[in-house]
């Protein structure tokens, strides 16, 4: 039969025990208290993080001409550049920098060969709309020519480089005619109209007599309509914008010999003009642009252009597409058109 332990030994068996469960438990609430402490300053921190993005999305959709730096009193640069068509987006934002209580006064950064005679007037108008409401003075890069001439003569001073390409006061229409491949490839196209000069001159068969007839009457109509235009915002005589609107470009020089510009120079130019109309001279110069790209594109958008994709710059074919598929009669000069 076994000897039974005293009572002493097992005392100090359960005192031992005990000391290590309380060890145990100890380092147990320990770990846990760390644990817990971590993961309350992850949560903070993701609900910090998730706060600054929606302030950051709210913000960003905020109209900046209430909250951003449009909001303080500065000078708006607008720049019209390639080519012209109306443009609802540019409409608006003109139209909203002439409302702006922050805007004291325009540059107009002009920078077009031309485009739609239509597309000129409807900004030239816009323009003078704005001149009412502030100073407005149009910068010339390297061409405003054709309708784009147009819309520079809209701002109340033209300043220009001097070798930047300024003139070709005119209008036309251009059509492409296939008649004479098709031909030669034995494809016959057949038409069925109202009346003779319905949809001519077509491209697809030799123009009926009058079609031309037509479309020189509307070219001259719209001609006449530019060169009073030109006139009467260059203080021109009947002699001088006659000898002008020839279709001719000048130089900034020959154009300011011409009276067809004020100055010669560049933005600093234009910014001292509008400081002699009392805008003062420590504004800055903010450029106003179109609506950014819908919010679920923007992120999208963001990352093309991080890996360098340049939404501002057309291919080649855009390019040329621009100009084939110009609707309607056209002021525009030829070259990089």
């Amino acid at each position: 039969m076994a000897k039974r332990k005293p009572a002493a030994f097992y005392r100090r068996h359960e005192q031992i025990s005990g000391s290590i469960m309380s060890d145990l438990s100890a380092d147990d609430i320990i770990d846990r208290r760390r644990l817990r402490r971590k993961l309350t300053f992850w949560r903070v921190a993701a609900v910090i993080v998730a706060i600054a993005a929606l302030f950051a999305i709210a913000w960003s959709s905020m109209p900046d001409e209430r909250f951003g730096a449009k909001s303080r009193p500065h000078v708006a640069k607008i720049s019209i550049a390639g080519t012209i068509l109306e443009d609802e987006d540019l409409l608006d934002l003109i139209e909203k920098a002439g409302e702006s209580e922050a805007v004291k006064g325009v540059i107009l950064a002009v920078d077009s060969p031309g485009g739609t005679t239509a597309g000129g007037e409807a900004i030239f108008e816009a323009v003078r709309k704005l001149a009412a409401e502030k100073p407005v003075v149009s910068q010339v890069g390297t061409v405003a020519a054709s309708a784009g001439y147009m819309i520079a003569s809209a701002g109340d001073h033209i300043v220009a480089r001097k070798t930047s390409i300024i003139g070709s006061i005119g209008v036309l229409v251009q059509y492409p005619n296939f008649a004479e491949m098709l031909d030669n490839l034995g494809i016959d196209v057949r038409t069925i109209k109202s009346s003779p000069l319905k949809a001519e001159p077509g491209m697809f068969d030799t123009p009926p007599p009058g079609a031309e007839e037509m479309m020189r009457r509307m070219v001259l109509d719209s001609y006449e309509w530019f060169k009073d235009l030109v006139k009467d915002r260059r203080g021109l005589t009947e002699s001088e914008i006659t000898a002008l609107a020839d279709g001719s470009v000048f130089t900034g020089r020959q154009a300011l010999e011409r009276k067809l510009v004020d100055g010669l120079g560049g933005e600093e130019t234009a910014q001292e003009w509008l400081e002699s109309k009392g805008v003062a001279e420590d504004l800055d110069i903010i450029e106003w642009q179109k609506g950014q790209p819908a919010t679920d594109l923007f992120w999208a958008r963001a990352a093309m252009e991080w890996i360098g994709f340049d939404f501002a710059k057309k291919s080649a074919v855009d390019a040329i597409a621009d100009r084939v598929l110009l609707d309607g009669l056209v002021s525009v000069w030829h070259v990089g058109s």
